[in-house]
């Protein structure tokens, strides 16, 4: 398959998974502000975060997986696309790592409004990173 081709498919299902979690497709800053906070590697430049968002790379492996974990869509379907994959994305079945409290409480926060949304997921992030520091 031709290389910006490639790189193109894989930033159409970026920028989708990002608007799928709430997140702006349009801003690189928000993309490695929010990857960086949950990845352990290296952090990622806002200069990275735009080659991904306009299709001119296509992030490693790890961080693929990072940002697959983030988003909770499938890292093949991220890097590859495909239909079966694809199908956990707009109301189908979440993906199999979720156990069934997990599907309940993203059920349960997507009932509040948009408001409470933001505060239930800065919450969340706090806590994820304090757990980090542990």
């Amino acid at each position: 398959m031709n290389p910006s081709i490639e790189r193109e498919g894989f930033s159409e299902r970026l920028q989708q998974a990002l608007r799928n979690a709430d997140y702006s497709p349009d801003s690189p800053t928000q993309l490695a502000r929010e990857f960086n906070i949950r990845f352990d590697g290296r952090p990622i430049t806002v200069h990275a975060a735009r080659k991904w968002l306009v299709g001119e790379a296509i992030p490693t492996q790890e961080k693929l997986r990072a940002l697959a974990q983030w988003l909770g869509v499938p890292a093949e379907w991220l890097r590859f696309g495909g239909e079966a994959s694809h199908s956990g994305l707009e109301g189908g079945s979440a993906p199999s790592r979720f156990e069934s409290a997990d599907v309940k409480l993203i059920s349960d926060l997507q009932r509040l409004d948009e408001h409470h949304q933001a505060l239930a997921r800065e919450f969340i992030r706090m806590l994820v990173r304090m757990n980090r520091q542990k």
